[in-house]
């Protein structure tokens, strides 16, 4: 990956709508280099997604909860299992295996508490084997990004 890969990127990241034209503009290249750039980026797997981000608040979904969990259980089975009930809920942004304290960090979004401990009590009765959950609730987004430093 070249400086003008990490200038596309860049771009890209910053607005995933702008068209091919601009982008090799920008870049200083003509547009079908920049084309094959950008398809061979998304061929290596470096492009994963091209996405429109949502406001939270205006969709119904401000409450932000950093979930942190504790499990005596660390075994390929259970970790698939584990794997597997997360990514059935919708409300859960990101999942985490940690090392240190807690074992996994899961970034939640939710309506409002209530709707939160819907999730949490689901959460904890369908994976089953967790031996401390903590919970975090957001209490301002000072700064939120998905630009990757290049």
């Amino acid at each position: 990956m070249d400086s003008t890969d990490k200038n596309i990127l860049n771009l890209l990241q910053c607005d995933s709508t702008i068209s091919v034209s601009e982008i090799a503009e920008q870049v200083n290249l003509s547009s079908t280099p920049c084309w094959k750039r950008i398809k061979r980026l998304e061929q290596e797997g470096i492009i994963k997604a091209r996405v429109a981000l949502l406001d939270g608040a205006k969709v119904e979904r401000s409450v932000s909860v950093f979930v942190h969990i504790k499990t005596q259980h660390h075994d390929s089975d259970w970790l698939e299992h584990f794997a597997n009930v997360v990514g059935e809920f919708d409300e859960v942004m990101e999942c985490y295996r940690m090392a240190g304290e807690w074992d996994y960090l899961l970034r939640v979004v939710a309506k409002d508490i209530a709707s939160f401990d819907q999730f949490y009590k689901k959460l904890v009765n369908k994976v089953g084997g967790l031996s401390d959950v903590t919970s975090s609730f957001s209490m301002e987004e000072i700064k939120y990004t998905t630009k990757l430093p290049l």
